[in-house]
């Protein structure tokens, strides 16, 4: 039986580059996600970018995650992520929403299979990370696949 696992890195620099806060956490993976990825898996006829999920948003909304979860409660920016696979079974996506990107207090987080609606794998909340219009926030997401 394969497990999946997900897991989240925020760090939010100020515009001098010093880290200012950092959080980790574990997340939900969602119904959804679930069924993208058989699709994935299973189907040859869609194309691949269907199935990319490289899409991380940041939100505001606090409300704890759900398996039920389909979008962000508040979603104020998307960005496409680097993928990258860090050994056999994870999968990771790493974004960075600049200075003056997705400023506000960010509690929400989503990986996503398009930059514009689309399919929600997993989302995490966090303690709130309160991104000025100076600071980066860099956000990690691996999928650990057992």
């Amino acid at each position: 039986m394969i497990k999946i696992k997900g897991r989240w890195y925020k760090s939010l620099y100020g515009p001098d580059g010093e880290l200012k806060q950092k959080l980790e956490n574990d997340n939900v993976i969602t119904q959804n996600g679930i069924s993208g990825l058989v699709s994935h898996l299973f189907s040859a006829t869609v194309a691949a970018t269907t199935f990319t999920f490289r899409y991380i948003a940041i939100g505001t909304d606090a409300t704890g995650e759900s398996n039920t979860d389909t979008a962000l409660g508040s979603e104020l920016t998307r960005h496409t992520g680097t993928v990258s696979q860090i050994s056999g079974g994870i999968y990771r996506v790493t974004a960075t929403f600049p200075s003056g990107t997705g400023t506000g207090a960010i509690a929400e987080y989503g990986l996503l299979n398009s930059n514009a609606a689309g399919t929600l794998f997993s989302r995490d909340t966090d303690a709130v990370v309160n991104k000025g219009a100076n600071d980066d926030l860099v956000v990690i997401t691996e999928v650990t696949y057992s």
